[in-house]
């Protein structure tokens, strides 16, 4: 049997990088490197731009850990959101979810990950230290805690929930209109707005 012919390095080095991405193995990444060499130029370019204009020009904001072009990110900024409310939630996905519902007008922390020992992912690497900082700027209320109902998830909830009443803060969970073990990025806007107004005291 023929061996197969050894793919030039740019290729290569296309290949692995797309094989980072969520979901996609070896033959996902290596029929996206194929077509866009092969069929869309232009796509590959625009790609390539748009990845390096993010990373060097998105950032964190300072107040919810979201991403952002400035120092302050515009959810934050604005005016007409209740500050007294403050949804914290895994990742900036899970937030444009619960925005999707447009059944909250509150704020938002974004952890960026969640609890995961066996990862080595813990409080520290999560800088639950910045999001106690943020909840007890004397406006913030209500603390959502709005993490996935996922193992994980709920292990991040608990910590936090103890973290936060610590504070003397009010903590609620989203209620169990989302499924158990499901991501909030893949649930429907009108659940998540249901499970924002049934949510419950943690």
């Amino acid at each position: 049997m023929q061996a197969p012919l050894p793919e030039p390095e740019p290729l290569t080095t296309l290949i692995e990088a797309l094989r980072r991405l969520p979901g996609v193995g070896l033959r996902s990444a290596r029929r996206m490197a194929y077509h866009l060499m092969q069929h869309d130029l232009t796509a590959a370019d625009q790609l390539s731009r748009a990845l390096a204009s993010a990373v060097k020009d998105l950032r964190h904001c300072t107040r919810c850990n979201g991403f952002a072009e400035e120092e302050v990110c515009a959810t934050c900024a604005n005016p007409k959101r209740d500050g007294s409310v403050l949804c914290v939630v895994e990742t900036p996905a899970d937030q444009n979810m619960i925005e999707s519902s447009h059944g909250y007008r509150g704020l938002y922390y974004v952890l960026m990950g969640r609890l995961a020992p066996l990862e080595g992912v813990g409080p520290q690497e999560l800088r639950f230290d910045r999001l106690v900082k943020r909840a007890s700027d004397g406006v913030v209320r209500e603390v959502i805690l709005a993490t996935n109902f996922t193992a994980e998830g709920e292990t991040t909830a608990h910590y936090l929930s103890e973290l936060l009443r610590a504070q003397g803060l009010s903590v609620s969970r989203l209620a169990r209109g989302v499924p158990a073990g499901s991501e909030l990025e893949y649930v429907d806007a009108g659940t998540i707005a249901w499970a924002l107004m049934e949510r419950r005291s943690t």
